[in-house]
């Protein structure tokens, strides 16, 4: 009687037990654990330059001339930083006196230790501008540093005529003048989704930072197309015109380019930036490439594959910009200062 009685008791207790067991289990199924939330890693970066850093629209001018450079460096030395990121043979070969070489893709580590209020300016250096406007972009991009950082225009190729030799003064041509046309720019692309970024990080800072080092990582060549690559086939690209309504049809642009006007800021996302394609290649074109460096720059932070056109339009339609007086026409006469500079390690 007693055995009896210890097992009905074990029975109870093992009864009870899956009871519980399974209402625990089912308490589980209903309240499961919620999943990580997914962050939209554009959106967050978008958000941060437009609420807390919009350089691309809110900080002047981002370069600098030669002989602003030059009188600074006559009068307070000590309060420009002079940055030059052209390959070491080249920068010993000749440099502005004070400058000191960092390769592109240390920038990062660089600017990390640079204190900008120790200086009034910091010039970026590299052969035709267009580097070093891309480079200027993404240091801006940091935060920090505003307008102190500028790019030289025109690269060393505005310090003296022997920097000048294989850049401005062989890139210039007409090569597209019979090609450009003065047609009514076609419409802009309906307004889509933004791009998708993959960096595995969550607050914009650490999505900015890991952006910023790739973009160095890659290279500056990765971000350009030439001209003749660009011709080879037109309908391969998505080409934006960046400049004001009234040049895009006088000189005239390259044939199906869609103008947008720098003056109505069309990059922002309340505006056109969103007109972008995502799925295409996007070819940014400007008088010099050294605009359209540095706006591309902040594109493809934001994940659009921007190509940026080398050397601009100086490179298509040189003549057609001396005859009509246009903007940013490269005349060696103006641009090509002739000051001193020093050579070895």
């Amino acid at each position: 009687m007693k055995h009896k009685n210890l097992f009905g008791l074990f029975i109870i207790i093992l009864l009870s037990a899956l009871m519980v067991f399974n209402t625990g289990c089912k308490k589980d199924e209903s309240n499961p654990v919620d999943p990580t939330p997914q962050v939209n890693e554009t959106e967050v970066l978008l958000k941060h330059f437009e609420e807390t850093n919009d350089y691309i629209h809110n900080i002047p001018s981002f370069v600098v001339s030669a002989s602003d450079v030059r009188t600074l460096q006559l009068t307070n030395p000590s309060k420009q930083l002079l940055i030059d990121i052209r390959a070491a043979a080249d920068f010993a070969a000749g440099r502005i006196e004070g400058a000191v070489n960092v390769p592109f893709n240390g920038l990062w580590d660089y600017m990390k230790n640079v204190n900008p209020a120790n200086y009034d300016r910091i010039v970026i250096i590299c052969y035709s501008g267009q580097t070093s406007a891309y480079a200027t972009s993404l240091i801006r991009a940091m935060g920090g540093f505003g307008s102190k950082v500028v790019s030289l225009k025109w690269g060393m190729s505005s310090w003296d005529s022997v920097f000048a030799q294989n850049y401005w003064l062989a890139k210039r041509s007409n090569i597209r003048a019979g090609q450009f046309v003065q047609t009514p720019s076609p419409a802009k692309n309906p307004k889509g989704d933004l791009p998708k970024l993959n960096t595995g990080k969550k607050t914009a800072p650490e999505i900015l930072e890991a952006r910023i080092k790739a973009l160095l990582a890659e290279g500056y060549p990765a971000a350009t197309i030439s001209e003749n690559t660009l011709y080879s086939n037109l309908s391969n690209y998505y080409i934006v015109n960046y400049w004001s309504p009234a040049l895009y049809l006088n000189p005239g642009h390259i044939d199906g380019a869609i103008n947008y006007d720098p003056s109505t800021q069309p990059f922002k996302s309340t505006n056109d930036l969103k007109t972008l394609p995502t799925n295409k290649t996007t070819v940014l074109y400007c008088f010099t490439g050294q605009t359209s460096s540095y706006v591309g720059a902040y594109l493809r932070l934001l994940g659009y594959d921007v190509k940026s056109l080398t050397y601009g339009a100086n490179s298509m339609i040189y003549d057609l910009m001396l005859a009509g007086n246009v903007p940013n026409t490269f005349i060696p006469a103006n641009e090509i200062k002739g000051y001193p500079y020093i050579t070895g390690n």
